[in-house]
């Protein structure tokens, strides 16, 4: 019988990342059906995907909340979670990146790197998750590895270690060549659904064979060039290549399981997750070369302001990390990667960052919409748990004798905005619970009050992301809505600063007074806000500096054209006390109002949010995507030739995005397609420089 630590060295938290339709989920419903999990291919077209099981995801065909999925292969545990694609649901990736150990990164074999691939690419460099790469589609008419491939190692930089070699080309792509074991895999056209799999065009089972002799040649030039691209990454690979001018199968393989643990490297593998191609050698691949928990580094929190590691271990204390709440038919499930210790049904936990206890009721390994009830989860689990009632997402649980704060995955700002309200009146108060509830399950998501209208704005990082909330109050908290037109969150910043800005605070009501002289200089800044102080002497004591950079801070949220500032440096040059009448809060008061002064004086520039949008159309419409591209304010920044069609990017003011997808489609008679990755702000053209014009304030 295995030990806790023998099962744990079994184990694979890994994420399927990629851009939409490069086929991530069609590859998790593959690992599915291989691993006997299920027995039928689902299929996102058919509406049949374990994964995609949200009405609205069957409708789009798309994967638009995270789902996980648990399966077992060579006797190892895999818990998947199938990542959205499109970049409004970015956050989603975000959550699921910060619990897991390593990722499949997905692409299309004719178009490579796409522009929401390399976003999901740069947030797993954050939380340095350790990725392998599928190139999926090669049965595509232009379809290229070596083009993929090129792709990946000039957008994303790694060195990437082509382990495979393909066995025909389009439709007459039917296996790969094995190169660290020299050996071919080849697929049997099946029945259409290999004895129980629905779906796509081939895909029996599969055969290992000798490499083809037609291939011999290929195959041998193509493992050189893997050995010696291994041999520059790894010393000891390097050691052995110099010794015996190869590299063994054995050597080979440690080195790439180690190349891919630092990140020096990504094994690139192939096949056509469509047709059933290819799966098996990438779940072997999983097994070979992702990390287990015990693999990866301690978790690190803090605990009273000192950092704490906690290994991986059964028996140590437990902490784990709540990474998204849903609202289910089971209720309330609060989904947790356990990082370490062990956890039981019934036990109570403490929220680090509340202080609150919460009971435990069930515990759920999960697959998708389905749930199956265990006693337990130990270090190195993702499960969900039912029974907590104030948990968030972010939030660590802990024992409650062995407190620790670990640190949550970040949220994007909201970026694009709609008025709610309630179709009857009478569903006003249920609105404001839905909406609760809401941006709990999804923290990317934000609801307040405009102060000045009393309207309820709802704010999240897109049109469909906007578009897939409303639906969710209709259909899953059945309150009818009203939805007002989109708008942007526009910024403004300092274009020309101001110094020596004297503000005195005084204020004298019978009591205590209230005094404080400061004196400020503004300048534009790289970073979003800065503060420093000049001031020598003690004239200003650090406890009144402190609480000008807090005024300062609060006086960011409302500038001169009615919108949040950022881009700016304060510094406090000079200041004066009084004995009795000085205090932190007239700084503070001082502060804020000093600020705002200043920024009237300033020559301030309003700031509109901007994206990257990459637009895909046959050639006889490029000039009707260009000339609608500069229709709406678009900056063209390149143009190329990609599998028959010619690929456009520009850089588009967000503002004027809105409904391009109509648009869009009936330019080009729904002939091409396009995606978008918001790249931050810009200055907005004089015109709409009108304070409020179009904002969300």
């Amino acid at each position: 019988m295995r030990t806790e630590t023998e099962f744990l060295e079994t184990v694979r938290n890994l994420g399927v990342l990629a851009h939409v339709d490069a086929g991530k989920t069609t590859v998790t419903e593959r690992i599915l059906y291989a691993t006997g999990t299920t027995h039928r291919r689902g299929e996102v077209h058919d509406g049949t995907t374990v994964t995609d099981f949200d009405p609205q995801e069957r409708e789009r065909g798309i994967t638009i909340f995270a789902a996980a999925v648990s399966c077992a292969w060579d006797g190892h545990r895999i818990n998947l979670i199938d990542t959205p694609g499109h970049v409004d649901f970015a956050d989603e990736v975000e959550r699921a990146l910060r619990v897991l150990d390593g990722a499949v990164a997905v692409f299309d074999a004719v178009a490579g790197v796409e522009p929401q691939s390399e976003s999901v690419w740069r947030q797993a460099d954050r939380y340095g998750v350790p990725r392998i790469a599928f190139v999926n589609k090669l049965d595509r008419a232009g379809a290229n590895l070596d083009a993929a491939v090129e792709s990946i190692r000039t957008r994303l930089h790694p060195a990437p270690l082509v382990v495979q070699l393909p066995i025909g080309a389009e439709d007459r792509f039917t296996g790969v060549v094995d190169l660290p074991q020299l050996r071919a895999l080849i697929w049997d056209d099946g029945d259409g659904d290999g004895g129980g799999g629905g779906g796509g065009d081939g895909g029996g089972t599969v055969r290992r064979v000798p490499v083809p002799d037609e291939l011999r040649d290929e195959a041998l030039r193509r493992r050189r060039l893997l050995e010696e691209a291994v041999a520059a990454l790894h010393p000891a690979a390097l050691e052995e290549f110099c010794a015996r001018s190869m590299l063994s199968a054995g050597t080979l393989t440690a080195a790439l399981r180690d190349l891919t643990h630092s990140g020096d490297g990504v094994v690139v593998l192939c096949g056509s997750a469509y047709r059933n191609r290819g799966i098996e050698p990438l779940l072997d691949a999983v097994v070979s070369y992702l990390p287990s928990p015990l693999d990866v580094p301690a978790v690190r929190g803090l605990h009273e302001g000192a950092e704490q590691e906690r290994a991986a271990d059964p028996a140590a204390p437990f902490a784990a990390l709540a990474f998204k709440v849903q609202a289910g038919a089971t209720g309330r499930l609060t989904y947790l990667r356990v990082y370490s210790g062990t956890v039981r049904k019934g036990d109570v936990v403490r929220d680090a960052g509340t202080g609150r206890g919460e009971r435990i009721g069930r515990i759920l390994r999960v697959r998708a919409d389905r749930h199956t009830q265990v006693d337990r989860a130990v270090a190195g689990d993702i499960v969900a748990v039912v029974g907590l009632k104030w948990t968030r997402a972010g939030s660590t649980l802990c024992a409650p004798d062995a407190p620790l704060v670990l640190e949550p995955p970040g949220v994007a700002e909201p970026v694009v905005s709609v008025a709610v309200e309630a179709r009857r009146s009478t569903d006003t108060g249920r609105l404001a619970s839905a909406l609760a509830r809401l941006t709990e399950e999804d923290p990317s998501l934000v609801a307040r009050t405009d102060p000045e209208t009393g309207q309820t704005v709802l704010a999240g990082r897109g049109e469909l992301h906007l578009e897939v909330a409303a639906r969710q109050l209709r259909a899953v908290h059945g309150v009818e809505v009203n939805v007002g037109r989109p708008k942007v969150s526009y910024r403004e910043t300092v274009g020309r600063g101001v110094t020596g800005m004297v503000f005195r605070h005084v204020k004298q009501d019978g009591g205590a007074g209230q005094f404080a002289h400061v004196a400020l200089d503004v300048e534009p800044w790289e970073a979003e806000f800065a503060f420093r102080s000049t001031v020598v002497g003690g004239r200003v004591p650090q406890e009144y500096v402190r609480a000008v950079r807090a005024g300062c801070e609060a006086a960011l949220a409302d500038g001169p054209l009615g919108h949040q500032v950022t881009g700016l440096r304060v510094t406090l040059t000079d200041g004066a006390t009084h004995v009795k009448d000085s205090s932190e809060t007239a700084f503070r008061t001082a502060g804020r109002l000093g600020l705002r002064e200043a920024l009237r004086a300033c020559a301030m520039v309003l700031l509109e949010p901007v994206a990257e949008v990459t637009v895909t159309a046959p050639e006889d419409a490029v000039g009707v995507v260009l000339g609608d591209l500069a229709a709406r304010r678009g900056r063209i920044s390149g143009s190329a030739a990609r599998g028959g069609a010619t690929v456009v990017t520009a850089t588009v003011p967000l503002a004027e995005l809105f409904g391009y997808a109509t648009r869009l489609r009936s330019r080009t008679q729904g002939r091409a397609t396009f995606t978008t990755r918001p790249t931050g702000y810009a200055p907005a053209p004089a015109p709409a420089a009108t304070p409020g014009a179009g904002a969300d304030r």
